[in-house]
């Protein structure tokens, strides 16, 4: 059967009584079945679960997002990208117990602006329109496509009337629905669990559980006569059509999002350079500072210097309330970047269809499902979670008599949902070479923004050597203090004794601030972790010598010697070298 022309709609065009008559069945047929599931208390509403996250894989369905390319339909597209993205943080996690109904409307709910479902692309009356929750048939048919094929019992299933091109419905597994009358449900006699992953391109479900023997199934078959390939409200043209949606270009659809916590010049430059005029800057407001619950502010009204202002001075505000060291400070710190996340989640608008994350966000941003369905880069300041701790465990083996190697761990969970997170992340983005070295395929190496010359002072004897660091194992003073033992030298060093008050008994040592940097001979850092290696690179801008560990990410900075993590003996030979020299 050919589609139906312009000509033929224009006669034919849904009218607004046709629509209110449309609305009246609805809800009489809403009550009725309302009534139904009250009566007979099934199905019930099941919830997330551990269970079977391991267990067997039954099914997979997997499903283009953007099957519409055209600008027009970009903006349901997106609505509906959204829809999935609310509906999959419901569904996904659940487990259903053998010989329970599994039923879609009682686990999503009915979809309304208040709850955060904008309009989508929705089937009705042969054509593609736009409502709120539109678009969450791609997923009750993904749930029905691997119901069948993991051999469960389908209690109810509806057919589209249409056939929308590059859906399930070509291969006649499909399953429309429509609160809370047009349903899916199924069930099998064994428990199952459900998944259900967004990522940038695609929609994959996936059920778990024991397989059990093939039912028979019933069938559904499509009216052939309405087989014809749906009009689209947004491409139609018909404008005698109440649904029709204003005419005008999308072509600017969607937007980019930056979600940035703390000021990093680096990052700066790189944001500056990428950002376009209708994406929008989330920046951190302190709560308890202003006396309110955290929220966030888009930047469009900031200059760039108001912002980087902002932005350091919330950070020290936020910084004084915590102990210098200790779990205690990390677990603070979580909690902050937890709460700001959310904060920075419930600004987010349906057409943001990138986003980049500064790394202290990225897990909890995973974990909540906002990135699902977007493409996200992230802004890396640190090693991943699990590398810092396996260099912790490696530093703790080594020195077992640190108070301060084993003080933190992360919790597992959260540790993994960052692994998870960056292995979908498009672009991870650094100025730190260590860093940029665990991603070689997809990192974005950035250059050390190089601080200012200070006003050099008289050089400090030539045998003299600036830790620019705390007294902490996590900085290599274990390492330190065995390269220099026996030699020569008067050190200086930055920040209290950490470890133990009496850890550099028996040295030359000489408590210093900042301003040492200006007059030191050789500045030396062998740090297991160093992420913000600035007080190197200012004695690089002022010609000092610098020996830096590779974990400092300092690997493409002239003027620095780079040697191996945990090896004092190498240490020593790059000291007693630059002594010499100088």
């Amino acid at each position: 059967m050919e589609p139906i022309t312009i000509s033929e709609l224009q006669t034919k065009a849904p009218t607004r009584f046709g629509a209110a008559v449309f609305r009246a069945k609805s809800v009489l047929l809403q009550a009725r079945r309302f009534g139904a599931d009250q009566l007979s208390r099934s199905p019930r509403r099941f919830q997330r679960s551990d269970a079977l996250n391991s267990g067997p894989l039954l099914a997979e369905s997997r499903t283009a997002l953007w099957t519409e390319t055209a600008a027009e339909e970009r903006s349901l597209v997106a609505g509906k990208i959204q829809n999935l993205r609310l509906a999959a943080k419901l569904l996904d996690g659940i487990v259903v117990p053998g010989g329970e109904i599994f039923s879609f409307w009682k686990h999503v709910g009915r979809t309304s602006r208040m709850r955060g479902f904008v309009e989508g692309r929705e089937l009705r009356e042969g054509c593609i329109i736009p409502n709120v929750g539109g678009g969450l048939c791609q997923l009750s048919n993904a749930l029905y496509d691997a119901a069948l094929k993991g051999h469960f019992e389908i209690i109810e299933r509806h057919a589209h009337t249409r056939v929308i091109p590059g859906s399930l419905a070509e291969q006649g597994r499909d399953a429309t629905v429509f609160w809370n009358y047009v349903d899916l449900r199924f069930r099998s006699q064994k428990a199952f669990r459900i998944e259900i992953e967004l990522d940038a391109a695609e929609l994959t479900v996936r059920l778990r559980g024991e397989r059990t023997s093939e039912p028979k199934l019933h069938t559904i078959r499509r009216n052939t006569a309405a087989a014809a390939e749906p009009n689209s409200c947004a491409t139609c043209g018909v404008e005698s059509c109440h649904r029709v949606l204003p005419s005008g270009s999308k072509e600017e659809f969607g937007r980019a999002a930056f979600l940035v916590d703390e000021y990093w010049p680096e990052f700066d430059g790189f944001i500056q350079a990428e950002r376009k005029a209708n994406d929008s800057i989330f920046l951190p407001i302190d709560g308890a500072a202003l006396g309110k619950p955290n929220y966030a502010w888009t930047t469009s009204g900031f200059s760039e210097v108001s912002q980087r202002r902002l932005l350091t001075a919330l950070r020290s505000v936020r910084s004084r309330r915590l102990a210098a060291q200790g779990a205690a400070r990390q677990k603070n710190l979580i909690e902050t970047y937890r709460s700001l996340a959310a904060s920075f989640a419930n600004g987010l608008s349906y057409d943001t269809l990138h986003i980049v994350v500064q790394q202290n966000l990225l897990p909890f941003l995973w974990e909540t499902g906002e990135l699902r369905g977007r493409t996200f880069d992230v802004l890396m300041t640190a090693v991943p979670m699990a590398e810092l701790q396996r260099r912790l465990d490696v530093a703790k083996a080594l020195h077992p008599e640190s108070t301060t190697l084993g003080d933190f761990r992360a919790d597992p969970s959260l540790v993994e949902t960052e692994t998870l997170a960056l292995d979908r992340a498009s672009r991870i983005v650094t100025p730190h070479t260590e860093i940029a070295g665990l991603f070689p395929e997809k990192a974005v190496l950035l250059e050390w923004q190089r601080a200012g010359r200070r006003d050099k002072k008289a050089a400090n004897g030539g045998n003299t050597i600036l830790f620019p660091a705390s007294t902490v194992g996590r900085k290599g003073c274990y390492e330190l203090r065995d390269a220099i033992r026996g030699l020569d030298v008067r050190l200086q060093i930055m920040g209290p004794e950490i470890e133990n008050s009496g850890f550099w008994n028996g040295f030359n040592v000489e408590r210093v601030g900042p301003e040492a940097l200006a007059a030191a001979n050789v500045v030396v850092l062998p740090a297991f972790v160093e992420h913000r290696p600035r007080r190197l690179i200012l004695a690089v801008a002022n010609g000092i010598p610098v020996i830096a560990s590779s974990a400092c990410g300092l690997g493409n900075i002239e003027g620095v010697t780079t040697i191996v993590t945990g090896d004092p003996g190498t240490l020593r030979s790059s000291i007693i070298d630059k002594i010499s020299a100088g």
